[in-house]
């Protein structure tokens, strides 16, 4: 049997007027579809487990948001499409009121399939590797004074890309030329010591 956790009743019990009917509807359709579902709070929001991450429900102040946790292998060219989308946290958009929901018989099926989903022990599709970041494009200007020293070159060279960004925001964005100048000249110091441009905030 599934279980009930007096966290979630707190959740819906602060939730905004509108809402709270929302996440009761939709707590009772959950446990209608899983009688084994089991309840939690994840991320400060009302989770639901089942043999793994199942679904959820939030409550913000203007709409309510459902999640399925594999919305995207669901047989359901809405909860895909959805999935994909920004607009909205969860796969059904902002919803603000019970009207907003799909028909009981249609999200039953929902949860249903994403319960299967978990029993039958299948996995969502591992995320594609981000793509390797773009070279970074350094002024002519910086480029020169690096080369003055083949040390402090090298040391630019073999940073991230993100610590090479640093630098090179940060001198392009001088307001003055003598601003960049005194910048530039700080920047050759610091890399002579290997340091990068935010070192000061660096863990040692």
């Amino acid at each position: 049997m599934g279980s009930k956790d007096p966290r979630v009743d707190a959740y819906i019990a602060k939730a905004q007027d509108f809402a709270k009917p929302i996440l009761e509807h939709f707590r009772a359709l959950v446990h209608k579809a899983c009688p084994d579902v089991e309840e939690t709070i994840k991320w400060g929001f009302a989770s639901f487990e089942h043999k793994g991450p199942y679904c959820s429900m939030a409550a913000f102040k203007q709409h309510c948001a459902i999640g399925f946790w594999k919305a995207a292998l669901i047989k359901n060219s809405k909860l895909t499409i959805n999935t994909k989308s920004e607009n909205a946290m969860g796969q059904l958009g902002r919803v603000t009121s019970l009207k907003d929901l799909p028909k009981d018989k249609e999200l039953i099926a929902y949860l249903k399939e994403a319960a299967k989903l978990n029993a039958d022990g299948i996995k969502l599709p591992a995320k594609p590797k981000p793509k390797e970041p773009k070279e970074i494009v350094v002024p002519n200007y910086f480029t020169k004074a690096l080369k003055e020293n083949k040390k402090t070159f090298e040391k630019f060279n073999s940073f991230s890309y993100s610590k090479k960004k640093d630098y090179v925001e940060w001198i392009t964005e001088a307001k003055t030329e003598g601003t960049r100048n005194k910048r530039i000249t700080t920047a050759i110091a610091w890399l002579a010591e290997g340091k990068s441009r935010n070192w000061k905030y660096e863990k040692c």
